[in-house]
């Protein structure tokens, strides 16, 4: 579904992203882990369409997304849930979650969506009529992730959904990308909680200084040297 291939991200003259290049089949659930400043947040944005590739290429179903406009990375099926939420805090929940159907399509299944997201997030139920900037910082990761979903996206982009929660939160949250996942919608999830991570996905990638450095299963992921040196500083 979505194919990456050498990909290279540039911030000013300064290389974020060198040569990075992963694949994620239809329905699966990938996590991409490093330490602080490997570039999780860049290639996150990359994917997304808010970063523009100095090269290489984005795939996805086919079609050749890297010189495209943003707006068309929605259009393609791909949604994201940025680090910070970044709600509309002075607008309802209802309106902050009817924002990510703006798209025709999602459109015509806007309220089968939204009573998705009640059913996946009964709390949001509760709060529709309420100022997005009143709730708490679980109930306000509810909505963003629920605002990604109001898009129908094929693929869903999670760039760390469990900063600042709560350790009860976070297993929510959790429970909840995995709920996503099962449905079919893909999943690529970009996290600082290493093991909750890896016992999630199906595959899994550790990025470094802007380099894929180890790939695969998540126990072959966990036990690498690779993953031991960015985050213990065992050489």
């Amino acid at each position: 579904m979505l194919d990456v291939l050498d990909l290279r991200v540039n911030y000013g003259a300064a290389p974020a992203l060198w040569g990075v290049s992963l694949t994620i089949a239809q329905g699966e659930l990938v996590c991409v882990i490093g330490p602080n400043g490997a570039g999780k947040t860049t290639l996150i944005g990359a994917l997304a369409g808010l970063n523009r590739a100095r090269s290489g290429s984005i795939t996805m179903d086919g079609c050749e997304m890297t010189a495209v406009a943003p707006h068309r990375f929605c259009a393609a099926g791909i949604a994201i849930v940025p680090e910070g939420r970044r709600l509309f805090t002075r607008l309802t929940v209802r309106e902050n979650l009817e924002i990510g159907s703006y798209l025709r399509p999602a459109r015509a299944v806007r309220e089968r969506s939204l009573e998705r997201v009640c059913a996946l997030f009964p709390a949001v139920r509760d709060k529709l009529d309420a100022p997005a900037g009143a709730l708490s910082g679980g109930q306000q990761q509810m909505v963003a992730i629920g605002r990604a979903l109001m898009a129908a996206p094929k693929l869903l982009l999670l760039d760390e959904p469990s900063l600042g929660l709560s350790p009860m939160m976070v297993q929510v949250m959790f429970r909840a990308i995995r709920d996503v996942n099962a449905t079919g919608t893909a999943v690529l999830l970009v996290e600082q909680n290493v093991a909750m991570a890896l016992d999630l996905a199906r595959r899994a990638y550790l990025l470094e200084e802007g380099r894929i450095v180890a790939q695969g299963a998540p126990d072959a992921v966990f036990a690498n040297p690779d993953l031991r040196r960015a985050y213990l500083g065992i050489a």
